[in-house]
């Protein structure tokens, strides 16, 4: 098969050779009006264009048109919709056997026409733009999926793109509030090492702004984004509200869906937040080398040009979290967000303070830290420690077995088939209230071993039958001692500080010490008895 172009060439290099039109015409297959068509020019003449078809819609196009023209004037809320349009002919106009998908699809169609016709509604033109380094960024949340420990659960992509280069960082939270906000762009300005000079385009996110002012691009900011943006010196533009706004920040609506479906896809499995941006933040390094559309330079290359362009950041931190004040409840715990987290029952009925981060919270009793949680991202939910019950349930053990916090416990791993098997084996040989005290005693031994050497003492217990709490503590320490990699206990690690003690630095200035280590040998003389012989004899 052969294009009509071709047919045409290869019919003129003939004729060309000397072959005769009807020699041509049966060498090709075809009539002599073509042959001699191909010889009058080298490209065939267009189709004829068919003529439109005959509708029975025909009629009633310039009604459905002077319908159209007069809801220009009329009021926003009393304009004319495609059923009321296909009422009217049928009602007024006599219209008979036209479907309404039929006029629906010409309303469609002619609408905008006649808007623009009218002078109404100019065609919606776009710009290309050119931006300056280390000048413009653009910031937006988007949804994510990941699996949370074998859950599904649906979380906050923050993403801030440079608009020269194109070099974009992300982070994952549990939310899109204030704290997610926030913590994004420190994160960011960590990454990229500076602020840019010019404007930072964003949505009106309520996290920023508070109230929009009529069309105009006024906004009433929130006081913690007005703090913030003036510490980093953020100038932000704040786009049109709507499905209007989205092209003036199109460079990170498109990020978005590039990063979700390149490194999002299939779902990511992981079991915390901490371990899923560390991923993100090496697919951000990776995409250093990517090249965007038909750019000539990679990311990297580009972002080189840009970073000395970026304003420093300041010396002095910014405080992201946000600090509460909520009291703690008869059941020992404190209600952040309409979701409620356990605190130590010492605390039931005092006031604490509560630092609430993205995707964690911690909670102190002065300014001791007592309790760190994962943020619950669903509404009306509860999350409990076992631990923390611990001293309440020595006097209530018969609270154990149907807890709550037990049950979390189970769902969470913490309390392992082992704990359950040696449970059951010291309620049946001690009963129930003091088998249950005597597991009780067990937990409390999380607190300052390791979790494997615990379980691994309770299952050498359980074999051996040995069903007390000094016995399987007795395991766990031969268990610690023969461990050649000890893992880190569950408590809290205090920061290093920087201040430097006065008594250590003396001591470290003065000479050794070469005098011999003190003995109490003078003092037997003071003995009753006078001191045995190496024989074992007394004088």
């Amino acid at each position: 098969m052969m294009s009509k172009v071709d047919l045409f060439a290869a019919i003129r290099r003939d004729s060309r050779a000397g072959m005769s039109v009807r020699a041509m015409a049966g060498k090709y297959q075809v009539s002599r009006r073509t042959v001699r068509a191909a010889l009058a020019s080298a490209w065939p003449q267009p189709r004829k264009a068919m003529p439109p078809r005959v509708s029975k819609l025909d009629d009633f196009k310039p009604i459905i048109d002077a319908i159209l023209r007069a809801d220009l004037d009329a009021p926003r809320k009393q304009r004319h919709t495609v059923t009321r349009i296909y009422d009217r002919l049928i009602a007024e106009h006599g219209m008979q056997d036209v479907s309404y998908s039929v006029v629906r699809r010409y309303v469609a169609d002619r609408k905008p026409k006649i808007r623009v016709e009218a002078g109404r509604g100019p065609v919606n033109v776009f710009f290309p733009q050119t931006h300056r380094p280390g000048e413009e960024a653009e910031v937006d949340f988007g949804e994510v999926t990941i699996n949370l420990r074998g859950e599904p659960v649906t979380c906050m992509l923050f993403a801030l793109r440079l608009s020269f280069s194109g070099k974009a960082v992300h982070r994952i939270f549990a939310s899109g509030g204030t704290e997610a906000f926030l913590e994004g762009h420190v994160h960011a300005f960590a990454a990229l090492g500076g602020v840019p000079t010019g404007k930072i385009r964003y949505d009106n996110l309520r996290a920023a702004v508070a109230q929009v002012l009529g069309f105009s691009r006024q906004r009433v900011e929130t006081s913690r984004w007005t703090a913030f943006r003036s510490h980093f010196s953020v100038d932000p533009f704040y786009c049109q509200p709507g499905l209007q706004g989205a092209h003036e920040k199109g460079g990170v609506e498109g990020q978005i869906g590039w990063f979700r479906r390149n490194h999002l896809v299939p779902v990511p499995e992981v079991d915390s937040f901490e371990q899923l941006n560390a991923l993100v933040d090496a697919w951000d390094a990776a995409d250093d080398a990517r090249r965007i559309g038909t750019r000539a330079h990679t990311i990297g290359e580009m972002f080189a040009i840009e970073q000395p362009r970026l304003v420093p950041l300041p010396d002095e931190p910014f405080e992201t979290g946000t600090w509460l004040g909520p009291r703690v409840d008869r059941y020992s715990q404190v209600t952040i967000r309409t979701n409620r987290y356990s605190v130590p029952v010492r605390l039931v009925g005092r006031q604490v303070r509560v630092h609430l981060h993205a995707s964690h919270l911690v909670v102190y009793d002065d300014r001791t830290e007592v309790a760190r949680h994962e943020r619950l991202m669903a509404k009306g939910r509860t999350r409990l420690d076992l631990d923390h019950y611990l001293e309440a349930l020595l006097r209530k053990p018969g609270a154990l077995p149907g807890s709550t916090a037990l049950e979390q416990a189970r769902a969470a791993g913490r309390f392992t088939p082992v704990h359950d098997a040696w449970w059951e084996a010291v309620r049946k040989a001690h009963g129930d209230a003091a088998g249950t005290r005597a597991l009780i005693e067990v937990l409390l031994l999380h607190r300052h071993m390791s979790h494997q050497h615990v379980v691994a003492g309770l299952a050498t217990a359980l074999q051996a039958g040995a069903l007390t709490a000094d016995a399987v503590a007795l395991q766990a320490r031969k268990f610690a001692e023969t461990d050649d990699h000890p893992r880190p206990v569950n408590r809290r690690i205090r920061p290093v500080s920087n201040v430097v003690s006065l008594t250590e630095r003396r001591l470290a200035q003065l000479p050794p010490d070469t005098r011999p280590l003190p003995t109490v040998t003078a003092y037997d003389q003071l003995l009753r008895l006078p001191p045995r012989t190496a024989e074992g004899n007394r004088p």
